[in-house]
């Protein structure tokens, strides 16, 4: 053949397989398509119309009740009656919720009927006490004062009732229905505050309204203890106090005023004693220390003199044998030193008078 001249062994071979393939695709297609894919004839089938058929008569069978549509009575009772039955395990389920067949039909409104205002109890006030006290004398005290005697006025007052101070029951004198007094002594009234005063029986059957009695804190001096000068046998000794709104310190002696009603009792190196001269009240003023390198009492400079911050006063060492410290003064005030002791004084005048020739006839 033609188709082979000229071609390899191998060449061949490759021809051959490709025409088997090819008609095996062919008898392949005609098993799976049939004959109309290679031009085949085709069946064709006839229908010839029939009349309409009629619907066999069943014995007892009603057509036009079946196809009677049910009224809207009927139709509303069977949707009040049919329950919906939800399984969401059945295909097809409507979701939870969204069932467009089912719907709710409110209730008939009822006739309107305001709800009846009911106005609020008023609260019930605090019984007043069956005792009245209308004032007690003295109202304030000073707290470390002495013992005193409390005067209370009032009304209703009983023999059998008794005075209560600081919730502690006092030895009571009955005067009469208005009045009553006790004696408070000092160790009640040590500290500062609010005490309680009160009449009423033992059985707290019969009771008064409370007052209070403030206990104030004394007056205390608000100058400072600075220093002092001793004298020989503590006579006319001075003490110096430094007031905080003064610039210079104050001197007193013993039974002087300070501040006007603080009587200076005691004066020692370590602390002094005021008696206040109104209340009675002893008060006592430790050595005010200041510590290292603050100034106490600085004063405002003047042109041409050091301020105090930069003026340091000569304080000669004392002379050998003595103490460095003198027992109520401070170290920082100078000391008095001899004249003997000061090496810086100009050495005396030694020159001596020589007569000097002169024709002076008052001078021989």
């Amino acid at each position: 053949m033609k188709l082979f001249e000229g071609k390899s062994k191998t060449e061949r071979n490759k021809i051959i397989a490709a025409m088997v393939l090819g008609l095996m695709c062919l008898v392949v297609f005609y098993f799976a398509f049939g004959r109309g894919l290679f031009g085949g004839s085709t069946t064709t089938a006839s229908v010839k119309p029939s009349p309409s058929p009629k619907a066999a008569a069943s014995p007892g069978s009603n057509n036009n009740q079946d196809l009677k549509i049910p009224s809207k009575t009927e139709q509303d009772f069977t949707y009040q009656t049919q329950p919906i039955v939800y399984r969401p395990e059945i295909f097809g389920a409507p979701d939870p919720g969204r069932n467009i067949f089912a719907f709710y039909e409110p209730p008939l409104p009822t006739p309107y009927s305001p709800t009846p205002f009911v106005a609020p109890k008023p609260p019930t006030p605090t019984p007043l006490p069956p005792v009245q006290i209308a004032f007690i004398n003295p109202q304030s005290i000073y707290a470390g004062s002495k013992g005193f005697r409390l005067e209370i006025a009032g009304d209703h007052f009983t023999p059998e009732m008794g005075i209560y101070f600081d919730q502690q029951l006092m030895p009571t004198s009955f005067g009469s229905a208005q009045r009553m007094t006790t004696d408070i002594p000092g160790v009640l009234i040590t500290g500062e505050g609010s005490k309680q005063v009160i009449v009423q029986t033992p059985d707290g059957k019969l009771y008064s309204n409370q007052v209070l009695l403030e206990v104030q804190p004394p007056p205390k001096p608000q100058s400072r203890y600075i220093g002092m000068i001793a004298r020989k046998r503590s006579n006319n000794d001075t003490a110096y106090f430094l007031d905080s709104s003064a610039q210079t310190p104050t001197g007193a002696r013993l039974n002087d005023i300070i501040e006007g009603r603080f009587r200076l009792l005691s004066i020692s190196a370590q602390e002094t004693i005021l008696e206040d001269i109104n209340l009675g009240f002893r008060h006592k003023l430790p050595l005010f220390t200041p510590p290292a390198g603050t100034v106490t009492s600085p004063q405002p400079g003047r042109p041409g003199f050091p301020t105090r911050e930069s003026y340091v006063p000569y304080n000669p060492p004392p002379p050998s044998g003595t103490n460095s410290r003198i027992p109520g003064i401070p170290d920082n005030i100078p000391r008095y030193v001899p004249p003997a002791s000061n090496t810086n004084r100009l050495p005396a005048n030694t020159k001596k008078d020589v007569e000097d020739d002169d024709d002076d006839p008052d001078n021989p």
